[in-house]
């Protein structure tokens, strides 16, 4: 790096600056342009993250608004214990499972318990107004986007033993 001793550090802070954005702007007028979504894909395709479109992006403003009161889980008990597992209460859904998209397909599988009349229901019960269908059709679409469009993650590296002969396991 240069030295600078009798530059005074703010000046050379404004220089460095400049030298920044005038390099930024020469970039930008003599680079060829990059698609934005196809850099966006190939950029995020490992880590399945499909893209919004604006105004999906608007809509997810609205889905952060559980407070975790609760109520949406009252009469779920049966519903949860007859999925096995896969679905763990609307309550977690509107929290999490709507938040995080590589893990869409995860909850794609838990909305598929709650129909969609019983999200109504609840809707109408929360007190903040969680637009819960509407997480659900963003959380089903997205998860389909994502097995159509992207391709699967990267294997874990773990080698997969092969069975033993019959014989063998006697």
């Amino acid at each position: 790096m240069l030295a600078w001793p009798a530059v005074p550090p703010r000046i050379k802070a404004l220089l460095l600056l400049t030298w920044a954005v005038i390099r930024t702007i020469f970039r930008r007028i003599f680079s060829a342009r990059s698609d934005g979504l196809a850099l966006f894909r190939e950029n995020y395709a490992a880590d399945r993250l499909p893209p919004v479109a604006p105004d999906e992006r608007a809509e997810l403003a609205e889905f952060g608004r559980c407070i975790a009161c609760g109520l949406c889980d009252r009469g779920e008990a049966a519903r949860i214990a007859a999925s096995r597992g896969r679905y763990r209460g609307v309550m977690p859904l509107m929290l999490a499972a709507s938040r995080s998209m590589p893990d869409f397909h995860a909850a794609q599988l838990s909305f598929a318990v709650v129909p969609e009349e019983v999200l109504a229901e609840k809707e109408a019960r929360c007190p903040t107004r969680v637009p819960m269908r509407k997480i659900a059709r963003f959380v089903r679409d997205k998860a389909d986007e994502l097995s159509q469009s992207l391709p699967p993650p990267p294997p874990t590296g773990r080698k997969r033993r092969k069975p033993a002969p019959e014989a063998e396991r006697l």
